[in-house]
């Protein structure tokens, strides 16, 4: 695995000239060399946004590999690990596009040093990569080509914080169209809210709750292959929840099924249901119902 520290050895290795700037480079993805060597683990201690289409081009990140053979937006933060290479040697490879590599100290002393983290896209999994139109296309490059021209300019002490309002405005950008395309997949958006809800149906019908314990958030994303922010932020969009609140909703439903249709104790159900601390039953119940479990089933008597 090769670690890169600086943009400036990172552009070595990949071909490019040292960049103009030490902590902020914008490169022209037509313009890297082609690499024929096998596809090389790589780490990053800087951003990279990109906005490319790559014909013959495998990307994996975490354990999904990624054509981007779409014009796509994606976002890695510093430490990620990932990994590039040709698909097929006998075919040709075609590459266009953008990628602004953003070392963290450039934004010492900025507000968006303490906000950038904010942003849920920087933990997406590769595959969930925003999928631009033309019209969103052209206003996400048309920033960019802005930040390159800045930086082949001569610096000034107005060159960083412009470049840096132009990043902010494309984070913003990104923001908003990723929550279009939550509103836009409405299909696809709704069959994975229906998988949600028939997994953690069959989860609380499972026998061994008390060993297996309370699902997660990160429990459904992985069976979703999805990364947790992800699936949270679609969830939100699609039915105003989030994964925990579904989690809890269908958590809720059981409990009161059992509190009106069996006579175990409160303890019993909470264990039934995978909760290790009685406490922590009641106070969800009574946060969610305004009723504590006994009151609960007090009122069906």
């Amino acid at each position: 695995m090769r670690r890169f520290q600086t943009l400036s050895e990172f552009h070595k290795f990949v071909g490019l000239p040292p960049p103009q700037h030490p902590l902020l480079s914008v490169v022209d993805v037509s313009a890297v060399p082609h690499r024929n060597e096998q596809a090389t683990s790589m780490v990053l201690d800087f951003y990279a946004i990109s906005v490319k289409r790559m014909r013959n081009v495998r990307v994996q990140y975490g354990q999904h590999s990624f054509d981007f053979n779409d014009g796509v937006m994606s976002f890695m933060a510093p430490n990620q690990v990932f990994s590039i290479g040709v698909a097929d040697p006998a075919e040709a490879v075609e590459k266009t596009g953008w990628v602004v590599y953003l070392h963290p100290d450039f934004l010492w002393n900025t507000p968006l040093a303490k906000t950038i983290q904010q942003y849920d896209f920087w933990d997406y999994a590769l595959k969930e990569a925003l999928f631009l139109s033309a019209k969103e296309e052209m206003t996400v490059t048309g920033l960019i080509a802005t930040m390159e021209q800045e930086c082949s300019a001569n610096l000034d002490r107005f060159s960083k914080q412009i470049i840096v309002s132009h990043l902010e405005s494309l984070l913003h950008y990104a923001d908003r169209f990723y929550h279009r395309q939550f509103l836009t997949r409405e299909k696809a958006n709704h069959e994975v809210l229906e998988r949600v809800e028939t997994l953690l149906q069959a989860y609380f019908n499972y026998d061994n709750l008390p060993e297996r314990g309370l699902p997660t958030v990160q429990y459904v994303a992985d069976y979703l292959h999805l990364s947790p922010k992800y699936l949270g932020n679609l969830l939100r969009v699609v039915t105003g929840q989030s994964t925990q609140q579904h989690i809890h909703a269908l958590l809720i439903a059981k409990a009161k099924e059992k509190l009106s249709t069996t006579t175990r104790t409160v303890s019993e159900i909470a264990y039934e249901l995978g909760f290790e601390h009685v406490p922590s039953f009641n106070k969800l119940f009574k946060a969610k119902t305004n009723l504590s479990p006994l009151e609960f089933r007090a009122s069906f008597k």
